[in-house]
């Protein structure tokens, strides 16, 4: 990628964001237009800034990735982060919206009258978007990256600041025009480089990738390691090898790779022919495969996904506050419904992305750079200015989708730190709690920055479908849960999920059912989250909070006969 057009197309988007950013602010006044812009966003405008937050690092750089790594197995990705927002539109959204709450503690607390609750569901909603914001931070290292040599964790603290500075200064009024902005931009990134993709594969005959075999090199294809890095061969290979392979230096050398382990040095060039199949690393030591077609249990795992990126949706705080920001119940459904349509035109490129990386990609499996595959395609098929001017576009998508649901996530945390750990003091805490917001997961992503995007983005899921996925189906439609059966559901369920989590990341268990277990618990955390929620409601049913059916009528009647029912 050539960097001084890559450098343009980011910088461009940061300007762009900084302008549409400033047209918010001149409108943004009151408390109110800070935390839900005074409830006034129309739904097709709410609609195009929630699939900007939505669509993150995750969506425009690592499935793509992740089809080229794993194959079609990993197309439930989209079709889960899609098919959630069904499960949103008709449990969800209208009572959510009819609660009058700011936050998803906010609406815990009106809805049981516990403040236990309310801290329980503060500390899940804080954890999720810090697991949420870690890969945003990594697609931001990789692509400034990639553009100008810099080490990963720079790309990481300038998103930082830019999202403190949009955040801090204009709040939800400021951030729902930027990240209705950024959707079109996301969109426009993929789609017009596509075309001129498509047009370059045509003229290359059409080849179709194997997806049933391992990956072959279409093309001759030099491949440079930057580190040490432990190779499967399984078919001989004649290789032109510039570097050390098994602590062999070769300078310009021929030489087969025979079948079996090999130890490739830092700093190695290989030239493979034409129809190689591509050697695989091996995992370090103290890592796994966090993708269903990698897992030794495969079937659980893919379940594991299926159901934490179909129920977790509704539970994501950066999704659900926008919600909160439509004047009535009908506005959220409607939101909803434009959302579904939205985002389908969006994942409809991610295949054509990844069956593109599989065939003029492959190399990158070897580098362990895959997440990078839609940033390279550009150069790697269309070449000269075009492909320059291609990939300066693809670029600047890639940073308006971590710039878009990084600002996004940091408005729900900074929002729940502002009224639970820092109140009373109105938009001066909200300003002070963006610091922390944002810096923590920044500071975690240096030490977890090999994670790749999709798979951290995923095990938020998990905990959001464990933790408030039984919390709003039970809270909207079941009038017996109490206060101690939330404690109980959203401890059990939510807090043994972040367990399980936190447990995957630090590489607690590598192999076997231990590490299927907490890599994918969705499986057994929500059903645990819903289960405790009901029999502890149950074995409590004089805790039933006193307002409960005045709240449930809020909740379910349109807003002008609730207000008829409870005059």
């Amino acid at each position: 990628m050539n960097q001084t057009y890559g450098m343009a197309g980011v910088s461009a988007v940061v300007l762009a964001t900084a302008l549409v950013g400033a047209l918010g602010l001149r409108v943004s006044r009151t408390t109110s237009d800070f935390y839900v812009a005074s409830r006034t966003v129309a739904p097709r405008l709410n609609a195009f800034a929630v699939s900007g937050e939505y669509l993150s690092a995750a969506s425009f750089l690592g499935i793509a990735g992740l089809l080229l790594a794993q194959g079609v197995d990993m197309l439930w990705f989209p079709i889960g982060y899609t098919a959630g927002f069904l499960v949103l539109l008709a449990f969800v959204a209208a009572p959510l919206r009819r609660s009058g709450a700011y936050t998803l503690p906010d609406f815990a607390e009106a809805r049981l009258e516990s403040r236990a609750v309310r801290r329980i569901a503060g500390v899940l909603v804080v954890g999720v978007g810090w697991l949420y914001l870690l890969p945003q931070l990594r697609g931001a290292g990789l692509t400034l990256r990639l553009l100008t040599g810099a080490p990963g964790w720079l790309g990481g603290l300038v998103v930082a600041a830019v999202v403190t500075a949009a955040v801090a200064a204009g709040g939800m009024r400021s951030i729902t025009f930027v990240q209705a902005f950024q959707y079109s931009l996301k969109l426009t990134a993929l789609l017009v480089p596509v075309v001129f993709l498509l047009a370059a594969w045509h003229a290359d005959r059409a080849p179709l990738p194997a997806w049933d075999e391992r990956p072959v090199f279409h093309r001759a294809t030099e491949v440079r390691l930057d580190r040490p890095v432990t190779v499967t061969v399984h078919e001989p290979v004649r290789v032109t090898v510039s570097g050390s392979v098994d602590g062999h230096p070769l300078s310009g050398a021929a030489l087969t790779l025979t079948e079996g382990r090999h130890r490739i040095g830092a700093h190695t060039g290989l030239r493979f022919p034409p129809g190689a199949q591509v050697p695989l690393p091996e995992r370090e030591t103290g890592s796994a495969s966090l993708a269903p077609s990698g897992a030794e249990h495969g079937l659980y795992a893919t379940y594991g996904l299926i159901l934490a990126t179909f129920l977790g949706t509704m539970g994501l705080p950066h999704v659900v506050v926008r919600f909160y920001t439509n004047p009535d119940g009908r506005a959220a459904r409607r939101t909803t419904v434009i959302v579904l349509g939205l985002l389908g035109v969006f994942y409809l490129l991610m295949p054509l992305y990844g069956s593109l990386a599989r065939l003029y990609a492959p190399d990158l499996l070897l580098t362990g750079d895959t997440d990078a595959a839609v940033l390279m395609l550009p150069q790697r098929l269309v070449g000269g200015v075009g492909g320059d001017l291609l990939g300066a576009l693809v670029a600047g998508g890639a940073c308006a989708a971590f710039l878009s649901t990084a600002s996004g996530l940091t408005m729900s945390v900074a929002g729940v730190l502002a009224q639970d750990v820092l109140p009373a003091l109105g938009l001066r805490h909200f300003r002070l709690a963006v610091v922390p917001a944002i810096a923590v997961p920044t500071a975690a992503g240096t030490v977890v920055g090999g994670l790749p995007v999709a798979d951290a983005v995923g095990l938020a899921f998990a905990v959001s479908a464990s933790s408030f996925c039984p919390l709003l189906i039970l809270g909207i439609w079941w009038r017996g849960l109490t206060p101690p059966g939330a404690v109980a559901g959203l401890c059990l369920g939510g807090g043994s999920a972040l367990a399980a989590v936190l447990a995957t990341i630090a590489g607690g268990a590598r192999s076997g059912w231990a590490h299927t277990l907490l890599a994918w618990p969705a499986v057994w955390s929500v059903p645990v989250g819903f289960a405790a929620m009901v029999l502890v409601s149950l074995a409590t049913p004089r805790r039933v909070p006193p307002g409960t059916a005045a709240t449930m009528a809020r909740l379910h009647l349109p807003e002008g006969r609730a207000l008829r029912w409870r005059g």
